[in-house]
């Protein structure tokens, strides 16, 4: 009996963050014996893991020889912005139930996509759950040490640039070191409607009217959801003046919200003022894409402490928790 053809120049295409097509060439020579296909898929981290295989090894996918581009969803639980490592067999199911197989293919390296709008929405709808009640708020500010200021206005002209987002939140987040931005809150405290006067992030803090951040002439984008083991969660905004290139990014990745009308943050009119609420039971991380200068704020010593323990710089979302994950992967 001749042996089955060896699959080879294999290709992946379509990938999202959660399936992709798999299709390669064979010789036509015993094309005709073949009932199945064996797919053996690794995380990259190990992908020495071919070597060991023999031919009477089982692998983690068996499927019918079904015409190709193959599409693989669901077989495996795929994680999103991850690097795989796929190497195929072909195989002819006998009278006995046994398989004769061919050798391994080549070993083909391919890394799974962001989340999409699709499963961004999702995760949207699961943030709206539990948003609770908006409280009024007027100022956006950002913590930071005295010698990051000290620093904005000798090197960049008294203006806060836009850094790249660190790989906090959802591992499939398309903001996660792409989106280049500015980090503020507007979360106030409860009993007096003002910031808090803690914080993680440094003792001095720039405080700004909200109305120079968020207005009419900025879009609003919904980029995050997660918790990092902890009973609260974190809901990631992010605000763009329109047209920028910040709003390029965010139109074409994120679901956008209706700035007057949503259950996170909102800019409202009333007697010809804007007027601002932030959900009281999110914490809010609000990303400005756009260079903002000192000059339209204040900085202050804060009178609190600095809290590190509730920084959440690179911090890793819990992929157990039930109310901030969706089931495409972590």
């Amino acid at each position: 009996m001749e042996e089955l053809p060896v699959p080879h120049n294999i290709k992946i295409s379509n990938i999202t963050c959660d399936s992709f097509k798999i299709s390669w060439e064979m010789d036509a020579k015993s094309k005709d014996r073949i009932t199945h296909y064996f797919i053996d898929l690794n995380k990259k981290e190990n992908k020495n893991s071919n070597k060991f295989k023999h031919k009477d090894v089982p692998t983690k996918l068996v499927a019918k020889a079904v015409p190709l581009p193959m599409t693989v969803r669901g077989h495996w639980f795929l994680s999103p912005r991850t690097e795989y490592t796929v190497a195929v067999q072909t195989a002819s199911k006998q009278v006995d139930g046994d398989y004769v197989v061919s050798e391994w293919s080549e070993i083909i390296e391919f890394c799974t996509a962001d989340y999409s709008k699709v499963h961004l929405t999702q995760l949207l709808e699961k943030a709206e759950v539990i948003a609770g009640r908006m409280l009024k708020f007027s100022v956006f500010y950002r913590n930071q040490h005295k010698e990051y200021f000290d620093y904005i206005r000798e090197h960049h002209g008294n203006a806060m640039q836009p850094s790249i987002k660190d790989n906090s939140g959802s591992h499939g987040s398309p903001i996660s070191g792409k989106l280049e931005g500015i980090f503020f809150s507007c979360s106030t405290e409860f009993n007096t409607g003002k910031p808090p006067q803690d914080s993680p992030y440094g003792r001095y803090r720039f405080e700004v009217a909200a109305e120079k951040l968020f207005n009419p002439n900025t879009n609003l984008y919904f980029g995050d959801f997660y918790c990092m083991y902890t009973a609260y969660h974190y809901v990631i905004l992010v605000i763009a003046p329109v047209g920028s290139p910040g709003d390029d990014f965010c139109k074409q990745r994120l679901p956008q919200l209706n700035s007057k009308d949503n259950k996170f943050l909102t800019c409202t009119e009333e007697d010809g003022m804007l007027v601002y609420h932030h959900a009281q039971d999110v914490i809010l991380e609000v990303i400005y894409t756009d260079p903002v200068d000192l000059s339209l704020g204040t900085v202050a010593e804060i009178t609190g402490h600095q809290l590190m323990s509730l920084s959440t710089a690179n911090a890793k979302k819990d992929p157990s928790c039930k109310t901030c994950n969706i089931s495409v992967g972590r």
